[in-house]
């Protein structure tokens, strides 16, 4: 078999959120082989090859100065953007190609230290900047988000008041304020990375709902009389409404001659009728807060990568199993009680309590490798694979056909 560029990189990945907190891009941590050189060339072709211009815009963020040297060397890729670390554009070389890649169109995120910015010399070659705040900054942006609640909230802040730049990229955002902030008041271009547990605290003495969103969308897909597939795909879409609808398919209420082990059995069970009935009965009580799409969005990711990760030859049935063992790996978040206590109310397989609860089983590798993908530690992300066996080409090609498809 021909050696794949693939197979010489460790990849690794962190989502962008918008201002309507939809995934507006990917973070790509790329690490390359110390072992043998990449052909960047080769790299930019088959990057090409599975990211589609349909595909979220893709910013790659090389580990390798001289990998990076050698990808600023090419032809831009639609919709795939070059992560550039200020400290790098001390070496002469380097910055020159940087400028000649930025003369033939190639889009360049400047990303500096936290509290700094790009020098005025070098501003212009960059397309975005990647910025993080200090700790006396994330303080003085939420003194601007404070005053702007007290006066009503008619406004923006005034132009200088707060020291999150509008249009730019903001990492390590760590609080629910001040992402809203950034994304609802300063009109950043995104976010890296969603601050989950924090955004959960605040619901520590309440119950989360499933999304309205989602479940308005589903009954319009039922009254649309879309196929089986495409409900059992969006109904996978909201993990809280999943588990709540394979509780309520075994329940006694509902009557099966036998346990339902999975959505498309449920609805097979259920009818288009009774399950438009069900799921008019969630809306009033559901949620619309749009901090906890990212979440939902989070988990629904890790399955679908799992399902790449599987065997494409499996069958549909152990298909569904590993993406419900996906779904379900981070439940307790939501539902705010140990897993293994949700888990074991569900007439699940035992593939998927043994590897969401005890790391153990033939699904325990595919949900620590997809679990281990969400993280810029290639390091950590390379011992995962190679003690589970699976080559960093697979690996790296199930990543991005999932990735891409978002």
């Amino acid at each position: 078999m021909a050696h794949s560029v693939l197979g010489s990189v460790t990849l690794g990945y962190e989502l962008i959120w918008n201002q309507k907190r939809r995934c507006s891009g990917v973070r790509l941590f790329v690490e390359a082989d110390s072992h043998s050189a990449v052909d960047a060339q080769h790299l930019v072709a088959t990057i090409t090859e599975l990211w589609p211009e349909s595909a979220p815009t893709l910013l790659l963020h090389i580990l390798s100065p001289t990998l990076l040297s050698g990808l600023l060397d090419h032809t831009p890729t639609q919709g795939v953007w070059l992560e550039i670390q200020d400290s790098w554009l001390s070496d002469a070389l380097l910055a020159g190609r940087v400028r000649k890649a930025r003369t033939r169109g190639l889009p360049l995120v400047w990303h500096g230290e936290p509290g700094q910015a790009p020098d005025p010399a070098v501003a212009d070659l960059f397309h975005k900047t990647l910025r993080m705040l200090t700790p006396h900054e994330a303080l003085a942006a939420l003194r601007v988000s404070l005053r702007q609640h007290q006066e009503g909230g008619a406004g923006a802040a005034q132009p200088g008041h707060s020291p999150i730049v509008a249009g730019s990229l903001y990492e390590g955002l760590a609080s629910q304020a001040l992402l809203e902030h950034a994304l609802d008041r300063q009109g950043v271009w995104g976010v890296a990375g969603w601050p989950a547990e924090e955004i959960l605290h605040a619901y520590r003495f309440r119950q989360i709902q499933p999304s309205q969103r989602l479940l308005r969308a589903l009954v319009k897909a039922i009254e649309m009389d879309e196929s089986l597939e495409s409900l059992e795909h969006r109904m996978g879409d909201e993990p809280l409404l999943t588990y709540r609808f394979l509780r309520y398919a075994n329940s006694a209420h509902l009557g099966a001659r036998s346990e339902v082990t999975s959505v498309r059995q449920g609805l097979m069970v259920m009818g288009y009728t009774r399950l438009r009935s069900w799921l008019m009965e969630q809306i009033p009580h559901a949620s619309s807060d749009p901090n906890l799409d990212p979440i939902r969005f989070a988990m629904v990711l890790r399955a679908r990568i799992m399902e790449r990760l599987a065997d494409a030859g499996v069958e549909d049935d152990l298909r569904r199993e590993v993406f419900l063992c996906g779904i379900f790996s981070q439940l307790d978040l939501l539902l705010g009680e140990p897993l293994g206590v949700a888990i074991h109310r569900l007439p699940m397989p035992g593939r998927i309590a043994s590897a969401v609860v005890g790391q153990t089983g033939p699904y325990a590798p595919w949900l620590e490798v997809a679990a281990a993908l969400e993280s810029g530690n290639t390091r950590m992300i390379r011992d995962v694979c190679k003690a589970h066996k699976m080559p960093a080409d697979e690996v790296n090609r199930a990543l991005l056909r999932t990735l891409a498809s978002v």
